[in-house]
């Protein structure tokens, strides 16, 4: 209606000047379209699937480019490249993050170039007709370490828990719950921690409602219902200081529970470019790369030591 207050969600400032000088009164919309699109329509959950099949298929082709020599910038292009001969119209992000760079987890990619028995995991967002995703996963290059496979264990039981919540009727504060608190993990508060343990509604935006985290869900639980569809990812630190595991899946309810549409392997840690042979057959996808000293080796350090009459270390 003519001289009514007009609603809106987000607005150049340009045009929010032009129709203030025209006397129109501008008024936040935002929460107004942000509480109508937390229940999706069944086309629209349609577009999500498709838009998480892209990624599914740019998984797939990265899983069996990646080995050492390899550069984080390479793997973003090789997955902007599949995204967009699917028909994606937007590749929004791939953050790429191997070795060291995983632990604290930043949300860019660089040059750096993997080498074996690294960690690296990504988040591919992209959008396909407006329908996005947010969607991690994690592997190791060559090899994995028993740590890392540790903490890859520990990082998909918190988000098999939070999964196995999904269904009408629960909340947002009951999966919430379920993870672990800041200072479980290597940080002082929830807020320093916000969004390594986190969910959050996917469509028109990577992040909607509901918003899933401890630092807001245990005090605002928000009710889950059908035709809901939210992210839930989780991560965690290894022992070693520095590797790490993060993993996402995204998630539709359903009248009766959930579905989840992201669909590229994740039960277990994904081992890529595992391809060495030695003269007893494969080497073991499970080592670390600095193996311990056989008894061979302690003998011949030992005979060493009393021969030679120098100390012999641990």
């Amino acid at each position: 209606m003519l001289h009514e207050p007009l609603g809106v969600d987000i607005i150049e400032p340009p045009i929010l000047f032009a129709l203030q000088r025209e006397g129109i009164k501008i008024v936040d919309g935002q929460q107004l379209m942000s509480d109508a699109r937390v229940i999706k329509t069944r086309d629209e959950i349609a577009l999500l699937n498709t838009s998480a099949m892209m990624v599914d298929a740019a998984y797939d082709e990265l899983y069996r480019a990646m080995k050492p020599g390899m550069r984080e910038n390479e793997a973003v292009g090789l997955v902007s490249k599949v995204l967009y001969d699917l028909g994606s119209e937007y590749v929004e992000a791939v953050n790429a993050i191997s070795g060291e760079r995983c632990n604290p987890h930043p949300h860019v990619f660089s040059d750096r170039v993997l080498r074996p028995g690294d960690p690296v995991y990504y988040d591919i967002l992209h959008s396909y007709m407006g329908y996005r995703t947010c969607y991690y996963r994690c592997f190791t290059i060559g090899y994995a370490s028993h740590a890392m496979i540790d903490a890859y264990k520990r990082c998909r039981e918190y988000l098999d828990a939070a999964i196995s919540l999904v269904r009408p009727g629960r909340t947002t504060g009951e999966i919430a719950a379920l993870w672990p608190k800041a200072q479980e993990f290597g940080f002082p508060n929830e807020e320093a921690a916000f969004a390594l343990q986190y969910g959050h509604g996917i469509g028109l935006a990577i992040w909607e409602k509901p918003v899933i985290s401890r630092l807001v869900s245990l005090d605002h639980p928000y009710e889950i219902k059908p035709g809901m569809v939210f992210a839930l990812e989780t991560f965690w630190p290894s022992t070693d200081g520095w590797a790490a595991a993060r993993i996402e899946e995204e998630i539709v309810v359903t009248e009766t529970g959930h579905e989840v549409i992201t669909r590229f392997p994740a039960e277990q840690l994904m081992v890529a470019g595992a391809h060495y042979f030695t003269v007893n057959g494969p080497l073991s996808a499970t080592r670390e790369s600095e193996a311990a000293p056989s008894k061979r080796v302690k003998e011949m350090v030992e005979a060493s030591a009393k021969i030679e009459r120098v100390g012999a270390t641990d």
